[in-house]
């Protein structure tokens, strides 16, 4: 009689159970009979994506992904619907000019501000945003505002110095911060952050930075940023809403200008756009958002490129030797035209941005209708496919001895070395700052060395500790200083 009692209550178990097993192995057969499943990769990426989110949240997820590549090979799996490339081949069809391959939704969920030419995921929007945007971009465009910029250069040397003077030793991560984010504001709002008077970094846009950083891996943290009772993610929430009220008053401060004719009104990246007809030109509410968009993406990466470039100069001494006897030959009142025609301060900047690349993370498209082939694996569309400069710019085969700072690679860079290099993205989606961040680095790294050619690493404080790499979305010293010293 007590088995027949149990009977009942065992029955809705039994289901249960059945129901489970078999929804397990519904997840494995599609798992398993997915095209992605087929590629190389550990054997946990073809049900879940944790373990990538896990070193992305360390700030360790593009080293990660290499170590895979250098197991796997070129094409490899790190989750049920991503698969990174680092294939030449394959990142040029993903990232060709007149390519189909559209940004995924990883970019409105980092960014979840009004679209830019930055994070819009649609190629129509990107195209249109382009045609009004890269042209004030263009290295021509920059010469108008080749004076703000080197004014602000030549004031971060001067800054470098005193530092130097008072404490013995500077940390150019710091000041090469604040000279990028002034020359970027300025540009964009017409009026400098003054960040190399005030010696601060405005910490708002430390504070977006990394919300984004997150942001791409748990998007719910847009929507509940203002009620997470942690500083990092609240604070994030409050900045984002400052440097929008910045944005507004100071681009609405220079339009009055800029259509009044005053002679107060500097040229910048949106002067033609104010006067522009209605076809050619943007609204108010998108020149805030791209303007926002080129604070962050135009500050702490230069800054990173340039602080490491400084670093590695500094600590070999032939590099070094030889970088100052080449600018030995400019002339007092030299232009960054003249620096187009240095060699080796060319490499040393080219060789800076390939060891040392300001966004090494992937870039994430989704295979368009049709499919597409990587080498011998076949992904049909909706897949996301991802390509990082982190591994291009380690390709063995075009880079030998990858890990090694060689400014000397690039006196005649081979075809390969070309199709592996990525610093600033490809394809039409490459940067359109690449010019003014060239600019940057080469008056940047010429005035250094010219100001302090027995510059070297500081035996007072700091150490290589200091200059581990944090690979978010954009890379950063893990110390958050490069300590510089000069007798």
């Amino acid at each position: 009689m007590k088995l027949l009692e149990c009977l009942p209550a065992a029955q809705p178990l039994h289901a249960a159970g059945i129901v489970f097993i078999s929804a397990l192995l519904v997840t494995l057969y599609r798992g398993l009979s997915h095209p992605v499943a087929k590629v190389p990769g550990p054997w946990y990426t073809v049900w879940t994506e944790a373990v990538f989110k896990y070193h992305s949240i360390k700030g360790q997820g593009p080293a990660w992904v290499q170590s895979l590549h250098n197991r796997y090979g070129p094409i490899v799996r790190i989750a049920p619907d991503k698969v990174f490339v680092a294939d030449p081949a394959g990142v040029r069809q993903i990232h060709r000019v007149k390519g189909e391959y559209p940004k995924s939704s990883w970019y409105t969920k980092a960014f979840p501000f009004p679209e830019t030419i930055f994070s819009t995921t649609s190629i129509a929007v990107h195209r249109r945003y382009r045609k009004l945007l890269s042209a004030p971009m263009s290295e021509t465009s920059l010469k108008a505002m080749l004076p703000q910029i080197d004014s602000k250069v030549r004031l971060a040397v001067q800054r470098i110095g005193e530092e130097m003077y008072t404490r013995g030793a500077a940390d150019v991560s710091k000041w090469w911060m604040c000279m990028a984010t002034d020359v970027i504001g300025e540009l964009s709002f017409g009026e400098s952050f003054r960040m190399l008077e005030y010696g601060e970094y405005i910490r708002d846009l430390e504070s977006l930075g990394r919300l984004a950083a997150l942001s791409g891996v748990f998007p719910i943290l847009n929507v509940v940023a203002p009620f997470v009772p942690v500083p990092q993610i609240s604070n994030a929430f409050i900045a984002n809403r400052r440097l929008t009220t910045y944005a507004i008053q100071s681009l609405q401060r220079h339009q009055d200008l800029v259509e009044k004719d005053t002679a107060d009104a500097k040229p910048t990246l949106f002067s033609k756009i104010y006067k522009a007809r209605d076809d050619e030109s943007l609204t108010m509410d998108e020149i805030i958002a791209n303007a926002r968009s080129y604070l962050a993406a135009g500050s702490d990466t230069t800054a990173a490129t340039l602080t490491y470039l400084i670093w590695s100069v500094c600590r070999d001494p032939n590099i070094k030797r030889q970088l100052v006897q080449e600018l030995k030959t400019l002339s007092d009142d030299f232009t960054d035209g003249d620096l187009k025609g240095l060699p080796y301060l060319n490499q040393v900047i080219e060789e800076a941005l390939r060891l040392w690349s300001a966004a090494p993370s992937g870039l994430p498209r989704v295979v368009p209708e049709g499919g597409a082939t990587f080498g011998k694996h076949w992904l049909p569309s909706g897949v996301v496919v991802l390509t990082q400069a982190y591994s291009l710019h380690r390709n063995a085969h075009a880079f030998p001895q990858p890990e090694t700072f060689d400014p000397s690679r690039w006196e005649k860079p081979t075809m390969a070395m070309k199709d592996c290099f990525m610093p600033f993205g490809g394809g039409s989606r490459v940067c359109i700052g690449l010019h003014l961040a060239y600019i940057e680095l080469r008056l940047a790294t010429a005035r250094f060395f010219r100001t302090f050619p027995d510059a070297t690493v500081s035996s007072i404080e700091g150490s290589d500790e200091d200059m581990k790499q944090d690979l978010y979305f954009v890379m950063s010293p893990r110390g958050h200083r490069c300590l510089i010293q000069a007798s």
